[in-house]
């Protein structure tokens, strides 16, 4: 893989566009969460697709769709990251995150699971945190259940990290905020009662909430059990779909306030809330989801970014 670009630095976030022997272009990244140094928390954020089949109107890994990557072309993200800092993949870091969540969704690429299995041979890192962030398709059953398993043998006592991001409690809202068939709240509230055991961390269910879009607390606690899921509010990321489509969202990362209303409602129903805001220096960056390899194929295109 050749790097194209680099943007960004070391605080809070670099954002490396790959070219794959094929000529496709991948983004990865490597954050932190300041005011947390990097030798107590370092993030990865990896891509698992060429692009998204999916077209979500507020994320630009969709706007276009190659191919899922292999496990070795994922492996090689992480493998660049890592061994720039640590040559000798010893990883110190008490938290060393694995995101997989840049480009594309890891429910549509079966080599996920061997990734994930393949990662604490790989590596010397006792501080070793996969996280998978999904929409949940339809048909992804098989691969939650493998992601149990894997759980359950490699990463069990909290070192695994599982988000499913929902965006709305209105089936007809969650459809138009993401283009694909979904598997239902009834199939992710039994899977998820199954998958947290005493002592993991509780799967997030996320929330971008947009103006104009339904979300509901009480139909979140009709479906989902407190004790084995939590809630993640954060902002609608300034990506070039969501300024194209004109979607608002309901959190202004400025004004952190804004969203403690929605919190305060759902912690009423007896969730655990996370408001994460992040740094709004990435979005000086342009370190969202897709956004590089967007500005990179409209630059080779000649066309505006």
């Amino acid at each position: 893989m050749e790097i194209v670009s680099k943007v960004g630095g070391p605080d809070p976030a670099t954002v490396y566009t790959g070219r794959l022997e094929g000529g496709e272009l991948v983004e990865f990244v490597e954050s932190v969460q300041p005011p947390v140094p990097r030798d107590e928390k370092w993030v990865l954020i990896v891509s698992t697709l060429v692009g998204c089949p999916v077209n979500c109107p507020m994320c630009d890994a969709g706007r276009f769709y190659a191919r899922p990557l292999s496990a070795g072309e994922i492996l090689e993200q992480v493998d660049r990251l890592v061994t720039r800092r640590y040559p000798d993949r010893k990883v110190p870091v008490p938290k060393f995150k694995i995101q997989f969540a840049r480009m594309g969704d890891p429910a549509f690429n079966p080599a996920v699971p061997e990734v994930l299995r393949r990662l604490p041979s790989i590596y010397d890192a006792p501080g070793l945190m996969p996280c998978i962030s999904t929409i949940a398709p339809r048909g992804s059953g098989a691969f939650l259940e493998e992601l149990l398993s894997i759980k359950n043998e490699f990463y069990s006592g909290g070192n695994f990290q599982m988000q499913f991001s929902i965006h709305s409690t209105s089936s007809r809202d969650r459809r138009r905020l993401i283009p694909c068939g979904l598997l239902g709240f009834d199939r992710l509230a039994e899977w998820g009662d199954r998958f947290h055991r005493e002592g993991d961390r509780k799967i997030a269910l996320n929330f971008a909430p947009v103006k104009g879009f339904s979300i509901e607390p009480k139909v979140i606690s009709r479906y989902f059990s407190p004790r084995h899921f939590m809630v993640k509010l954060t902002p609608v990321n300034p990506t070039f779909s969501a300024l194209e489509n004109a979607l608002e969202g309901v959190i202004d990362p400025d004004r952190p306030g804004s969203g403690e209303n929605l919190a305060l409602a759902f912690e009423n129903e007896g969730f655990q809330v996370v408001l994460s805001i992040g740094d709004t220096r990435e979005n000086a960056i342009g370190s969202n989801c897709g956004m590089y390899v967007e500005t990179r194929r409209r630059a080779e295109a000649g066309t505006e970014t």
